[in-house]
């Protein structure tokens, strides 16, 4: 059993070290993972400076690129063979609704489905001291199941885990991506000289009620899992798009 771990918040993040502790109870975990926090970096990919990996202690190693970057090199030059799972995180924070479109976190697991591997993104709520062993137990019960079951082609798993007691978990809820609304997404403010400059990232404010999503789940203290799909062709709309756009030259007679 290979299991590769990644995240977005550095390779010395405390959300990391105990994630790789559980995990290594059930097979050899690799940490393949950025030298310093990548938060929001997206599914970047480094193209236009070299990229360096340093073994750090057994098993362990820094690259100093993106979390898609990690997982490129962990697959192709890394790793001796096709790892059975891909875990990336524990994430400090949540990766709820659209904001996975942002997170390095979830973008690591994006790239390891890519590559035909299992994959899934784990974050932790943020509020109050962080229980990232109880996040990590209830990852490993999850791994295990995706290791028994699989994933089908092109999906992986966004998992948030609520920042309580492990007993005050209500359980698993397989849910939807919400959406969440800011308010004063950008802030500007004055420098010494008078001179504006911009903080982008509102204070989150209210997340629009839909049934069964991800941000309901973790505010009645489930643990959220969704799947998601690398095919984002808006399938239901095809046909409305075909009427619009093949009907007729696209050059005027």
């Amino acid at each position: 059993m290979l299991i590769l771990v990644s995240n977005d918040d550095g390779v010395d993040s405390k959300g990391l070290r105990t994630l790789v502790q559980v995990l290594r109870t059930i097979g050899r975990t690799v940490v393949v993972a950025p030298d310093r926090e990548r938060s929001a970096a997206g599914h970047s990919l480094t193209l236009h400076k070299p990229l360096r990996v340093h073994a750090l202690r057994k098993d362990v190693y820094s690259v100093n690129g993106t979390p898609t970057d990690c997982i490129t090199l962990g697959i192709h030059t890394i790793l001796k063979e096709t790892p059975s799972l891909l875990v990336s995180g524990i994430n400090c924070g949540s990766n709820l609704g659209d904001n996975i479109t942002y997170s390095g976190t979830v973008s690591a697991a994006m790239e390891g489905s890519l590559l035909g591997i299992p994959s899934m993104a784990v974050s932790l709520t943020n509020s109050g001291r962080l229980r990232f062993k109880a996040a990590a137990v209830v990852t490993l019960r999850l791994a295990e199941k995706v290791l028994r079951n699989g994933l089908p082609p092109g999906t992986f798993l966004n998992v948030n885990v609520p920042n309580i007691p492990p007993d005050q978990i209500q359980g698993v809820r397989v849910t939807t991506l919400g959406k969440r609304v800011f308010k004063d997404p950008v802030t500007e403010k004055k420098d010494p000289r008078g001179r504006p400059y911009y903080w982008i990232g509102g204070e989150e404010v209210v997340w629009k009620r839909g049934e069964n999503s991800d941000y309901e789940a973790i505010e009645q203290r489930y643990v959220s899992v969704t799947p998601l799909h690398l095919d984002l062709t808006h399938h239901a709309v095809l046909a409305k798009m075909k009427r619009i756009f093949q009907n007729g030259s696209v050059y005027p007679s």
